[in-house]
This record gives C-alpha cells, sequence and structure tokens, in this order.
C-alpha cells in the first residue's frame, strides 16, 4: 500500500472445527469472533487494524492469547460484552470452518502459506526478510496483464480475477510433488531385449535402462472404455497390494480412471516382505487379472480386489471364484492364477529397487515416465490424479499423441510411444520456444550471408541498431560463430530516424577465439587479444577494457601512454597486455532486527594461514559491500573489534558453507561473478551500542556519506605518518603527480605514505614507483574499487575518476587508516601538510577549504556572494574541496 500498487490483500482463518468452540479458551476462535464483530460494528478495514494491534501486544517468540484479545477489544469497544462475542453461542462464528474447508481442499501444506495471485510462495520466500521480492511478482504480473490488454484477451467488461482463473495453469488443488520443478524421468532409450517377466533369472542382469523398457514391453492396461485409441496418459501404480495402502492408491486411481478417457492404468508390484505365494495373494490375482481379463470385467474384478474385506477373505482361505465378476473368463483365468509364480513379482521388485530407487513396500506413481514418489499413506488421493493428469496433459502429451496418431500406429503400439516421447523431451532442459520469423520484405536494409552449399546450417535472424555498442560486439560473435558452424544469416538494419550526435564515437572488438592456437614459440594456447586495424591517425584515442562485471582488470605492460594516444606520433605498433588481477567478490548485508544495512560494519576476508587479506566496510546503499579474492577456498569473518563484539553472523546465503555457520566459508572456482546475503543481528548483551563513532544521526538516503565511520581502536591508529591520496591518469599527470610528491616530501619531516587509485594509473608510473618510493624514502600503495554494478554506469572516464574521488572514499583505503588528505596531482604544496592532519576535525568526515575572498575585484564571479548560495549559506563561508 505504501507503494501505492494496485493489490488487495486477503486472509484465511485455519481455525478449530469443532461445532461448539467456547473463544474464552480458543485464541484462533477469540481471534475470529473478535474481527467478525468488529466488522459488523464498525467495517472491515477497522477491523484488520484492530486484528493488527492484537498482534502487536505479543512479544517476539510468544503466541497470540485470549487475554490479548480481549485487552484490544476493550480498549477498543469498552461496552463491548465479552461472553456474547466470545462465547459457545456467539453471533459472530459465522463461516468458522470455511477456512479449515478451503486448506484441506487445496493441499497446500504446513502452515503458514502465502499465495500470490494463486501461486504459492516457496519456502525461501516465506522468509520474512524475502517477502520484498513480491514487488517483482507485482512487476511481472503487470507486463502479464499489459500484453493481455494488448492482444484483446482482458478488457474492461471482464473481470481481472476471472481473467486469471481461466488460465491453463489454474489448478484446483496443489500437491507439491506433482508441481514440483525437481523432476526425474525413465529413460526408454535402449535397444530391443526379447525377455519375459516371468525369467527373473535374465531380468536380474539387464542393465537399468534395459529393465525399463522390458518392462513397458510386458505390461498391461486397463482403461476406462473398451476402445481402440492412442492414451495420452500413460500411469503406472507401484505399490504393495497385500498391504491396506497400496490397495488404497489402486483404488484412488481406479476411481479417477472412471471419469478420464485419456489414461491408461498399469500396476507394478513392490512387496514390502518376503515373496511367497501366501503373502503375495492379492498382487498375484491382480497380476493374473490383468494378463487374462478383458478390460470391461478386468475394471468391475479389480474394483472388488482393492476393498479391503475381500484381502481379508483371501487371507482366511475363501476361493477365489467368489469373487469372480460377470464377463470374466472364469477358466483361463484359474488356470493363470495357480500357474502363475512368483518370479514377475520379484522382477518387479528389483526394477523398483534398481531403477525406481525404492524401498521395499515404498509406493510411487509413474506419469509419462516421470517417477513420484515415495509416497506415504494417504498422500495422493483422486484429485491428485485429476491434478497429475492435468499437468501431463498441459505440457506435451496431446501435442505427441496427434503426431503418433498421424503415424498410423495401433492403440498399445501408439499408447507406449507417447509415454516414451513424452518422457524423453520433458527430460531434457526447458529452453526458449523455436519461432519461425517470416518477413514481407527483404530487399532494403539487410545483410544476407549464405550458408556452405550441401551442408546443414543454423539460420540466424537479427535485428539491429547498426550505431550501438551491442551491434559492434554481435558482429564480431557472428563473425566467429561462423568460422565455427555453417550459418546463414539475415541482419536487419533498425536504425533510429534522428541522431543530435553521433552515438558512437569508440571502435569495439569482441575478444572471442574460434579455436585455441599457439602463439609464438609455440606457447600453446595463445593469449587471447583484439586487434586495431587502419584507424584514423589526427584523433586523440584512448584503450579501455570492457570486461564482466566481477572482473578487476590492469594494465601490466605497454610503452605508450594509453590515455592519450596520438598514432601520428606512435613509433611502430601500439600494444599493450592486460592481466585479470582479481576475482570479485560482492555481498549485501542486513540487520535481522532492523531489516536496515549495518552502517559502519567491518568484515575480513582470508585464507585459514591468513585470516585477514583484505577488509572492507557496509554501505548504507542496499548493504553493499565488495571484496577483491582469486580463485580458492576464502573465508569470510566479522572484523576484530567493535564488529565482532558488537554483532554476529546469524545467517547467509550463496556461500559453500551451512546457513548458521558464524564463518562464512565461500569457493571461487569460476571466472563468473559470485554474490552472497549475510543477516547479521546484534549480540543480546550489546542491543543498544552503535558502530558509528560520533554517534550522528546521517539521512538514510544520503549517498555522499552511505557508509558513515567506524570508530577506530587505539592499536589501529597509526601515530605519525601522512597519509596522502591522489588520482593521475595519463602519463603527462603522472608527471605532474611525481612533482606533487617531492613538494610534498621536501616540506614535512613527518614520514609520508602515499594512495594512488591503481585503476588508471599506467604500466609505466606502476613500474617506476618502487624504485622512487626507496630513492626518496615514502612509502606508497596502490587501491583499487570496482564500479558497483547497481549504481549506474558512467561512459566519461572523467566523471568515472570523480567518482571514484567522491563516492568510495570510505571504501577505497584499508580500515585501520585514520585520516587522509587528498591532494591534486597538478599540486604543488609549499607548507608542511601535518598541520593539515593535526587539524581537529571535530567529528566531521571531511575537512573542506574555505575558499579565499581578500580580493574584492574578484567579488562578480564569486556566485555564492548572492542569490540561492548567500541565502542557503547565512554566515557560513563557501568551502572548495580538490576532490570536486
Amino acid at each position: 500500500y505504501n507503494q501505492k500498487v494496485p493489490i488487495r490483500i486477503g486472509f484465511v482463518f485455519i481455525l478449530n472445527t469443532d461445532e461448539e468452540v467456547d473463544g474464552n479458551k480458543d485464541a484462533g476462535v477469540a481471534l475470529w469472533r473478535a474481527f467478525n464483530y468488529v466488522a459488523d460494528e464498525v467495517d472491515v478495514p477497522k477491523a484488520f487494524t484492530t486484528l493488527a494491534k492484537m498482534y502487536h501486544e505479543v512479544k517476539d517468540g510468544a503466541v497470540l492469547s485470549v487475554e490479548q484479545v480481549k485487552l484490544v477489544l476493550r480498549r477498543e469497544f469498552p461496552y463491548a460484552d465479552m461472553q456474547d462475542i466470545l462465547g459457545v453461542h456467539s453471533d459472530y462464528d459465522d463461516k468458522r470452518m470455511a477456512g479449515a474447508a478451503f486448506y484441506r481442499k487445496t493441499g497446500l501444506g504446513p502452515l503458514p502459506q502465502a499465495l500470490f495471485n494463486g501461486v504459492p510462495f516457496n519456502r525461501k520466500e516465506m522468509n520474512v526478510a524475502e517477502l520484498e521480492t513480491s514487488l517483482q511478482k507485482i512487476m511481472d504480473a503487470t507486463e502479464s496483464f499489459q500484453r493481455a490488454v494488448f492482444m484483446g484477451q482482458l478488457n474492461d467488461h471482464k473481470d481481472a480475477v476471472d481473467f486469471v482463473i481461466e488460465q491453463q495453469n489454474i489448478v484446483s488443488h496443489i500437491n507439491e510433488k506433482i508441481l514440483s520443478t525437481e523432476k526425474r524421468y525413465l529413460n526408454f532409450i535402449s535397444s530391443p531385449v526379447s525377455v519375459d517377466m516371468e525369467d527373473y533369472s535374465t531380468f536380474s542382469f539387464l542393465d537399468s535402462h534395459d529393465k525399463t523398457v522390458v518392462l513397458s514391453e510386458n505390461m498391461n492396461y486397463v482403461t476406462r472404455k473398451d476402445e481402440d485409441v492412442i492414451y495420452a496418459v500413460t500411469i503406472w501404480i507401484v505399490a504393495d497390494f497385500d498391504r491396506p495402502d497400496g490397495r488404497q492408491l489402486l483404488s484412488n486411481a481406479l476411481k479417477h480412471l472412471k471419469t478420464s478417457s485419456h489414461v491408461q492404468l498399469g500396476i507394478v508390484n513392490n512387496p514390502a516382505s518376503k515373496i511367497t505365494e501366501d503373502n503375495t495373494l492379492v498382487a498375484r490375482v491382480i497380476v493374473a487379472a490383468f494378463r487374462m481379463q478383458k478390460n470391461t470385467s478386468l475394471r468391475s474384478f479389480l474394483d472388488k480386489m482393492v476393498k479391503e474385506e475381500t484381502a481379508k477373505s483371501l487371507a482366511r482361505g475363501t476361493k477365489i471364484k467368489k469373487f469372480f465378476v460377470p464377463g470374466m473368463d472364469e477358466d483361463a483365468f484359474e488356470k493363470k492364477y495357480n500357474t502363475l509364480g512368483v518370479d514377475a513379482i520379484r522382477a518387479h521388485r528389483i526394477f523398483c529397487q534398481e531403477v525406481l530407487k525404492l524401498l521395499p513396500g515404498q509406493m510411487a506413481v509413474v506419469s509419462n515416465g516421470r517417477v513420484i514418489g515415495p509416497l506415504h499413506e494417504n498422500e495422493f488421493h483422486t484429485k491428485d490424479f485429476d491434478l497429475l493428469e492435468k499437468v501431463t496433459l498441459n505440457s506435451a502429451a496431446m501435442k505427441i499423441k496427434a503426431l503418433v496418431k498421424g503415424m498410423g500406429l495401433g492403440s498399445k503400439r501408439g499408447s507406449r510411444l507417447v509415454m516414451k516421447v513424452d518422457a524423453l523431451l520433458s527430460s531434457l532442459p526447458k529452453t526458449e520456444v523455436r519461432q519461425d520469423v517470416e518477413f514481407l520484405k527483404e530487399q532494403l536494409s539487410v545483410l544476407k550471408l549464405d550458408p556452405q552449399q550441401n551442408e546443414p546450417f543454423l539460420d540466424v535472424v537479427g535485428i539491429i541498431d547498426p550505431l550501438t555498442r551491442e551491434a559492434q560486439k554481435l558482429s564480431h560473435l557472428l563473425i566467429v560463430l561462423g568460422q565455427v558452424v555453417n550459418l546463414r544469416v539475415k541482419l536487419f538494419m533498425n536504425c533510429r530516424t534522428k541522431l543530435s550526435e553521433a552515438p558512437l564515437n569508440s571502435f569495439y572488438r569482441f575478444v572471442l577465439e574460434p579455436e585455441l592456437t599457439s602463439g609464438t614459440g609455440n606457447v600453446f594456447p595463445r593469449a587471447p587479444g583484439a586487434n586495431f586495424f587502419e584507424l584514423p591517425e589526427s584523433p586523440l584515442l584512448t584503450l579501455n577494457m570492457v570486461t564482466p562485471e566481477s572482473w578487476i582488470v590492469e594494465a601490466i605492460n605497454s610503452s605508450y601512454d594509453l590515455d592519450n594516444i596520438h598514432l601520428k606520433e606512435a613509433e611502430g605498433v601500439v600494444a599493450a597486455e592486460y592481466e585479470l588481477e582479481y576475482l570479485l567478490l560482492e555481498g549485501h548485508c542486513f540487520d535481522m532486527t532492523t531489516r536496515q544495512p549495518p552502517r559502519g560494519l567491518q568484515f575480513t576476508l582470508g585464507t585459514k594461514n591468513n585470516p585477514v587479506k583484505v577488509d572492507t566496510i557496509v554501505m548504507a546503499n542496499l548493504g553493499y559491500f565488495q571484496l577483491k579474492a582469486n580463485p580458492g577456498v576464502w573465508t569470510l569473518r566479522l572484523r576484530e573489534g567493535k564488529s565482532e563484539e558488537i554483532y554476529q553472523i546469524f545467517k547467509h546465503e550463496g556461500a559453500e558453507s551451512s546457513e548458521a555457520q558464524e564463518e562464512v566459508i565461500m569457493v571461487l572456482n569460476s571466472f563468473r561473478s559470485k554474490t552472497i546475503k549475510v543477516q547479521v543481528q546484534k549480540k543480546a548483551d550489546k542491543i543498544n551500542e552503535d558502530l558509528l563513532s560520533d554517534g550522528v544521526t546521517e539521512e538514510d538516503n544520503s549517498f555522499a556519506s552511505s557508509t558513515g565511520r567506524a570508530r577506530l581502536e587505539e592499536k589501529e591508529k597509526k601515530t605519525d605518518i601522512l597519509n596522502i591520496f591522489s588520482v593521475a591518469s595519463g602519463h603527462l599527470y603522472e608527471r605532474f603527480l611525481r612533482i606533487m610528491m617531492l613538494s610534498v616530501l621536501r616540506h614535512t619531516k613527518t614520514p609520508v605514505k602515499f594512495w594512488f587509485l591503481k585503476n588508471y594509473l599506467s604500466p609505466t608510473f606502476k613500474e617506476v614507483i618502487p624504485y622512487m618510493a626507496e630513492e626518496y624514502g615514502f612509502q606508497y600503495e596502490l587501491v583499487q574499487y570496482k564500479w558497483p554494478r547497481w549504481l549506474h554506469q558512467q561512459t566519461e572516464k572523467q566523471r568515472i575518476i570523480w567518482g571514484y574521488k567522491i563516492l568510495f572514499l570510505d571504501v577505497l583505503f584499508p580500515l585501520a587508516v585514520d585520516k587522509i588528505i587528498f591532494v591534486d596531482a597538478d599540486q604543488i604544496v609549499r607548507s608542511d601538510l601535518k598541520e593539515l592532519r593535526d587539524l581537529n576535525l571535530k567529528g566531521a568526515p571531511y575537512g573542506y577549504t574555505p575558499f579565499c575572498d581578500s580580493r574584492k575585484e574578484m567579488d562578480g564571479y564569486r556566485f555564492w556572494k548572492s542569490g540561492y548560495w548567500a541565502s542557503h549559506l547565512g554566515r557560513r563561508k563557501y568551502h572548495i574541496s580538490a576532490l570536486y
């Protein structure tokens, strides 16, 4: 509601279903009757508000009590008669049992449950911290409604709820095992094997695939009618039919069969006990009936055999003749029954154990090769068979049946083929639906590349705007793909009609090779690379790498200024070598109690031998943090000090260690990005303590002060060192930077440590700086940070550098750095910067220089002296920083 989204929320109360219940003793019934009373006296919104107030009285970990219901009810309605409202004969008990009836009918599973447009949330989404994913569900649903409106399927004359209910995926009943996305299928791909099911010794030596094929070839079925038709759904009932639960499962399947014309039904015996003729009476009767009887009499006979009194009578020694039904071939059946051994049943059980992976006696249902099980007693009812048939038909079964029907096969072979093909196709990974695209005209603005003749080819149709980065990338991708496989290509140029400026100002190469090749000196494989030929010589060019989000790449070898390439002045080939230096580990951290990022919380990442290799701080924006790592096993911990004293890791997702483990173990074994979610909570005795050093409350949406500053322990503070930060890009500004460094060193006797943004330093500077440090006696460190993927990506290099200087100051440096001074690369320092370092900032995160105003003749240029800035600043001075 806060987001003003068109959504309505309803509640289903699952309550005591006894005819007479005293609301003074049952909190659930008391809540229901109180809700109805308020709705009747005022309105439904007031009833929901009162319900919320009742739950506000409940302490964490406790449950609602009758006294809490009464407390709120008396406070809101002082003159209400509690006995009339909550008592056994309350007038506000209407439809109390409806919720429980709905719950039983839908089969929703363990409570609590939440449904969005009828689709249940999974267990992960039911976590309170994950309920915000509902917004994504709303966006997805809105898109589907928009499509329906566009296609004319939904309009002002049709109720949106009715539209949802009419969709093909709507079911009246939920069964998690049927609707689960994790599905297991039998493999029917095998060479034909001529083996009889009663030849147990031969059957037992077959492999799993051959066992499956032999069983399917020898399976007999019962159907609703005596028709020579192809059935789209083939169901096998797997159970011990000499046990009540097995007979009940078969009985439910037979009840479903009476209403379905798409299903044929077979049985697989899985006895629980040792197989003898005495303890397989019912199973042998059912097997004999399937083999010898016609469909009509078989259905009637099976209905008798699944009854409990029939099984008890057979166990007492009653002759099988007593249970014959009209139309049976009694002599043939009795002969088959008397000569039927137990080898066929033994073959069934070994199939269940080796192929279906069931224990003796366990039950399952197999629908077109899909195995659903093991099943518990009374877990699969008639309505579940209805649902299973609908799901199977809605997949591919009906389409396959239509194709098989056109082949002219008989009922038995055709139905078996439908089952096998459906199992094969359904077991394959789901991919996008292929579409044959036809265009009315293909003469203008179309690039066509014909395939090699008399060979299979892939048909590629592309619609692109040629003046985009995507088109640059796609062109090289198609070139490489055409070297690997045979292609027929049609590229339709979908250009913009008006351009205010050239949309492309760069040359682009996609680094992708069709195969591995040897390099110089027969080194295999050759390092991948990109080549640029016939570039214009007059413009000033810059060489950049566009890398995956999780890669930190740097130039390690080049004698040229890669930021300022002037080909007219270049001698020979301009070459550069890049290296993948780190893989990025990203994460989001939230406080379990406040549901907000714990600003100032610090993490360390390390290995078993080196527990603290890198550290970082959690941003207020999305609780984001990032750490540099390489392939291997890493451990994420709370940093020693206040972070570890106040907080503990409560739960985490996306790592290899168990969710509840306080040390988060991660394995980086892929070049793809890895993102983890960490939930922390304050320790019981630290609830009122704060990580932030000065206790100043910052705006939650302030980006410039996004992380706050953590109070550093005394042992971590550097007592007497000047930390100087600067940024330079290109050989010219790197020369300025070296001059600035010497000017700093010549005006101070304090040890100096320089910090440089590594992202844009040239290989030449990185080679020279160690020698310079040794010569002039200073320390230095190179820092780097990857622009977060969720932050708007900049394309201009200067804006990116500004962003690094302004936005990421508190995550660029190790957390032990107490204070740092930014000096522009082209500045000359003429005094001791120790003075600035020792200046008391009085808790402020930044120190800015007040702009000078001694020269009155320059007042006309000082925009802050009038207008908005004058009123905004008041008597305060206008400050400036080299950061900006």
